[in-house]
């Protein structure tokens, strides 16, 4: 889920943003969340999920959280931190059962939650960017 929100963001947030993902667990690419970012033009290109141990940087004014356990665990990473660490309830789509259309449906409407939350929330680009993480 931290890299659906991570190409989200670096494509429609103002230049100048350092935007980064981690998760609480060590994890594989969900081959739905790159069919469903692919639809809108978005890549991963070879980026992998991190988890919060391998984030180099600790530098940051606001965490995002998706989960009731990473934002535990983010508040636990910053408790004598002076940063905003927020909780954005967010669907699991791993959980969703059925037919592949089914399911890619569910990671479609985590895709255009987190699309929404972050054009109404950070401070946006005067367009979107065409160039994708596939270039890194």
């Amino acid at each position: 889920m931290g890299l659906y929100r991570e190409v989200i963001a670096k494509r429609l947030v103002a230049p100048g943003i350092y935007i980064q993902s981690a998760g609480v667990r060590a994890g594989e690419r969900d081959p739905f969340v790159d069919a469903v970012l692919e639809e809108q033009g978005f890549s991963l290109g070879k980026h992998k999920p991190r988890t919060l141990d391998e984030i180099e940087d600790d530098f940051f004014d606001l965490i995002i959280t998706l989960t009731p356990e990473a934002h535990h665990a983010a508040l636990e990473l910053t408790r004598s931190n002076s940063l905003d660490v927020v909780y954005w309830p967010t669907m699991d789509p791993t959980v969703i059962t059925g037919t592949r259309e089914q399911i890619l449906d569910a990671y479609r409407e985590v895709r255009d939650h987190l699309s929404k939350l972050i054009s109404e929330r950070l401070p946006g680009r005067q367009q979107p960017v065409a160039d994708t993480l596939s270039k890194d």
